[in-house]
């Protein structure tokens, strides 16, 4: 006996302890694409932070004004900084230091860890920035020349690098429109675009770098080829001997002139190959100690070609040094200095070769090995570092055509980007479509005779026989993740499928690029597929107005406000269905609808008039709009003929002064579990469950007042309202309702002045729910009717709605909410969490409902019986717990958007983030009731059941002989 329970004791001695079930999974669950934007040419490069080390840091500001700074290894980002938009960057060389300039501002920021050393505004607009390459003795950094449009007239500032004061400036005498600013150490060139619009020439104003006084001043005949800035190719900057150049209207020629060398413009033929040219870029180096030679880079529709010319300083003259071949499809082309050398690297869809701008010979070639689903190259910076006498290695960042950020180290892919998954405009869920195949299989042997049905099952059991090698391939693995993991997954991460909890969905994504993309929420937000919906022109930005994913068929209906749609086939990215924007009208907004045939979603003209549609499309429910002067209306249809017509049912207008700035309405999926809120002396509070309701925000710019409308979309009639003064209407006024409650946040006065006491001003968030009467246990004047009506709302002529009782408290938050949303569980069991999105801290933060409960009692604390129904007592602050925060320690820039689905499991909603990063999550509200945690030890469970089993089997003959010995003896 001794020895088999020594056994057990030490078995169960070397099994590990037990962890806690509800572990902390961050950075587990939840996922993050920490994004930048598309780099733009002109302001990416390869920069050395620390001028003592040679190690580089890649930098970009991106079209979506993200600066940032990447790490060249590994594609993580290093730091960003999130500026007034696009615009310029610069790097001083030999100090650790950024200049950027962006709408009116001028900062400079520390190359390592990003943080502005310093910044300055002012009137007007930047067009460019550039860093005078020599400080004189004693003044330390370099300055900057920064310049802008101030009332359609060149102004140019000369910064002081150590502080960004302005040491001088230059305002020009006539309107002509600011391009580029340049120097030479010896003279400073501001450039402009002179003349009418329609056509330009081109004005050089020669400056002193010391005073900013104009010393000369010539004009560049350009009238007949330069119609926009874009069509100027190029303005030098900071070179030993800069150039301007552009092209004639019909790409046969290059014109370039000198900068300072008023009568040396030359014309450069351009070689045609296989085509005529559709692009010319030229790629100079800009530093002063780099030898004067630039490339042209000319593409076809079929290949590109590149041209070396050099710049004779002594005679100003320029001269053909070599070409490189015409090669199929495009390249692209970028330029990297080291001391005097510049050096010139050209990747195709072939190669990566560099060679020197002083010779044609290839210094390096190898193949390159890039995904073909990224496309094909657009542009791309490069750093050539020479190894030894004759051994050179290179890496590029180039952008390719599917907006992909890829870092190709000498040919070999080594990271990419998903930089077009940034600038998300529009987001929705979708559901893994479930196969179909057995489903209609099943349904054919069910209209088939029994004889016939049988021997179709046969058959098809025995087809089925060659899924059984992958199913006994998968078995161990099914085991193993049973034991190890609660979230079971396939191996296969190229293959979607729906798992048992419901955590795999799809998030559809749109972008302002008029690209849309697959994300698979189980696996880490991974990029399924993508597709380019439409082409959108440079400037603008692709609308959209609403997505509508029908998960039964797996289409995703994408809608525009140009009129145009398509449909994409969630589970591969197909496209279904297409109209091109301007084939139908003007879009407003966009509703999903229930109607005879099925939901669809239905496109709002810009006056609020859906217009006529079939009447078996005919909308089952009352549609609110916003007409063309900003009122509400609520339209009904009615069916004449094959027609359903929209008809007004009622208007809202605000008070004059007023305009309505945001309407919203319960979400579609928003289940009640519980009709009522039970008190502490176990009395009921009917909750006021009208499916109608609607709140609308107004705001009085000039007043500075925000008033909230609860309106019936039905009847139209405003159940409640409610009006803050003193509000700032230039922050974020955020609002989010749902089930019987609502709320909203805004900066307003805390103190009236009528109270005696200072005005204080903070930003709050206002709760407020709804109930059917202020009697506990009574239903109010509809008392226990089943059905009730929003026109006719009692038995009595012309009575008035039945008003829900109102209870609302406030609280006050540290910072702005610029974005509200609520979780969804499948069931409406779990206490819903509001979901904040955090302007000041880049941060998503969840506030328990329990924490908005307005019922808190205030100024004392709760008796038992309040405690025991989850009250305690009132704070008038809400601060942001570090274990609120979903996002935890990551800065999630940009969040236009939230969305929330369900999950099988009640417990479980699911979180996504969309702007200009992308970031997604799963919450658990009441915690996770209805699942193990992934900390549980299955293997400790399943190790201890075992060693039951043994001990129970080694003891199992003992005892039973044991026992017989004892009858034995006795009898």
């Amino acid at each position: 006996m001794r020895l088999p329970l020594n056994l057990l004791a030490l078995t169960l001695s070397i099994l590990p302890s037990t962890l806690a079930v509800f572990a902390d999974e961050a950075y587990s669950i939840d996922y993050q694409h920490e994004l930048l934007g598309l780099p733009q040419p002109h302001t990416t490069f390869f920069h050395r932070p620390r001028s003592d080390e040679k190690a580089t840091l890649l930098y970009t500001l991106s079209d979506l004004g993200v600066l940032g700074a990447v790490h060249p290894g590994t594609g993580k980002v290093v730091w960003r900084q999130i500026l007034d938009g696009e615009g310029y960057l610069r790097a001083v060389e030999g100090e650790g230091t950024l200049v950027s300039g962006t709408g009116k501002s001028v900062q400079a920021w520390d190359a390592m860890s990003g943080r502005g050393k310093w910044g300055n505004y002012f009137t007007g607009q930047v067009k460019d920035i550039e860093v005078m390459e020599t400080a004189a003795v004693g003044e330390g950094e370099k300055d900057i020349l920064a310049l802008f449009e101030e009332d359609r007239k060149a102004v140019l500032r000369r910064l002081k690098g150590a502080n960004g004061d302005v040491k001088w400036e230059y305002r020009g005498s006539t309107e002509d429109l600011p391009l580029q600013v340049s120097t030479n150490v010896k003279d400073v060139f501001v450039v402009s675009l002179h003349g009418a619009r329609g056509g330009y020439n081109l004005k050089v104003s020669i400056l002193d770098p010391v005073t900013g006084k104009k010393v000369n001043e010539y004009t560049l005949t350009a009238k007949g080829d330069v119609h926009a800035p874009e069509d100027v190719l190029l303005v030098g900057a900071n070179s030993a001997a800069p150039i301007i150049a552009w092209t004639d209207k019909t790409m046969k020629n290059l014109k370039v002139n000198i900068l300072g060398k008023s009568g040396s413009l030359q014309s450069l033929p351009l070689k045609e190959s296989d085509g005529e040219i559709v692009k010319v870029t030229i790629h100079a180096p800009e530093l002063v100690q780099s030898m004067p030679h630039f490339l042209v880079h000319s593409q076809s529709a079929l290949s590109n070609r590149a041209d070396v010319y050099h710049i004779d300083l002594a005679t100003g003259n320029i001269n053909k040094e070599y070409e490189l071949p015409k090669l199929p499809g495009k390249g692209a082309v970028s330029t990297s200095s080291q001391d005097a050398n510049v050096y010139f690297t050209r990747t195709t869809q072939d190669e990566v070769i560099i060679v020197s701008s002083a010779s044609h010979g290839i210094l390096g070639r190898w193949p390159i090995m890039v995904g073909k689903h990224h496309g094909s190259f657009v542009h791309g910076v490069a750093e050539v570092v020479q190894r030894s006498t004759d051994s050179y290695a290179v890496r590029s960042a180039i952008l390719m055509s599917e907006e992909d950020w890829v870092m190709v180290r000498n040919g070999a892919e080594a990271w990419t980007r998903v930089e077009g998954l940034s600038g998300a405009v529009a987001a929705e869920w979708a559901e893994i479509p479930e196969s179909e195949s057995l489903a209609k299989t099943l349904e054919a042997e069910a209209h088939s005779n029994p004889l016939s049905a049988y021997i179709h099952r046969c058959k098809r059991h025995i087809n089925d026989l060659h899924n059984l090698p992958g199913y006994l391939q998968e078995l161990p693995f099914r085991i193993i993740s049973s034991i190890l993991s609660t979230d079971v997954t396939s191996h296969k991460p190229d293959v979607l499928v729906r798992d048992n909890f419901g955590f795999h969905k799809l998030a559809i994504v749109a972008t302002q690029r008029g690209r849309v993309y697959g994300l698979d929420s189980g696996n880490q937000g991974v990029v399924v597929w993508s597709l380019k919906a439409f082409d959108i022109s440079a400037g603008k930005k692709w609308d959209v107005k609403g997505i509508w994913v029908d998960s039964s068929n797996g289409i995703a209906t994408i809608r525009g406000a140009d009129g145009e749609y398509i449909l994409v086939q969630t589970l591969t990215g197909k496209a279904d269905e297409k109209m091109d924007p301007g084939h139908w009208p003007p879009v407003q907004s966009a509703a999903v609808v229930d109607s005879p045939a099925g939901p669809w979603i239905l496109p709002i003209g810009l006056d609020g008039n859906p217009g006529d549609i079939p009447a078996k499309w005919t909308p089952k429910e009352y549609l609110v709009v916003q007409g063309k002067g900003g009122e509400v209306k609520g339209l009904k249809f009615d069916i004449q003929g094959p027609l359903a017509v929209p008809i007004t049912a009622w208007t809202f207008q605000p008070p004059v002064g007023q305009k309505i700035v945001k309407v919203m309405s319960r979400p579609a999926h928003d289940p009640v579990a519980s009709i009522g809120r039970v008190l502490p002396n176990r009395t009921v509070m009917y909750k006021y469950l009208n499916p109608n309701l609607v709140l609308v925000t107004a705001v009085s710019e000039a007043a500075a007042i925000a008033t909230f409308y609860l309106l019936d979309s039905v009847s139209g009639d405003m159940l409640h309202s409610t009006t803050h003064r003193g509000v700032d209407t230039t922050q974020p006024i955020t609002s989010a309702i749902s089930e019987n409650w609502f709320v909203y946040s805004l900066w307003s006065d805390i103190l009236p002045t009528t109270s005696g006491l200072p005005a204080s001003k903070g930003y709050q968030l206002v709760v407020t729910e709804l109930y059917e009467s202020d009697v506990p246990n009574d239903r109010g004047p509809l008392g226990a009717s089943s059905n009730s009506s929003s026109l006719e709302p009692s038995d009595v002529a012309n009575a008035e709605p039945a008003l829900p009782h109102v209870i609302s408290q406030t609280f006050l938050i540290p910072e702005s909410i610029s974005h509200m949303s609520v979780t969804q569980t499948r069931q409406g069991i779990t206490v819903r969490q509001l979901l904040c999105t955090l302007t000041s801290s880049n941060s998503i933060v969840g506030i328990p409902r329990t924490i908005l409960n307005p019922s808190r009692p205030v100024g004392r604390d709760p008796t038992p019986a309040e405690a025991e129904e989850g009250l305690f007592r009132y704070q008038p602050v809400i601060e942001f717990d570090p274990k609120m925060i979903l996002t935890h320690r990551r800065e999630v820039i940009g969040v236009r958007d939230v969305i929330t689905t369900p999950a099988l499991l009640e417990s479980t909603s699911l979180v996504f983030a969309y702007g200009i990063d992308v970031f997604g999550t799963r919450v658990a509200p009441s915690a996770a009731f209805d699942i193990l945690g992934k900390s549980f030890n299955k293997m400790s469970l399943v190790a201890t059941v075992t060693a039951l089993g043994i001990g129970v089997a080694v003891l199992a003959p003992m005892v039973r002989k044991k026992q017989i010995n004892g009858r034995m003896m006795t009898a």
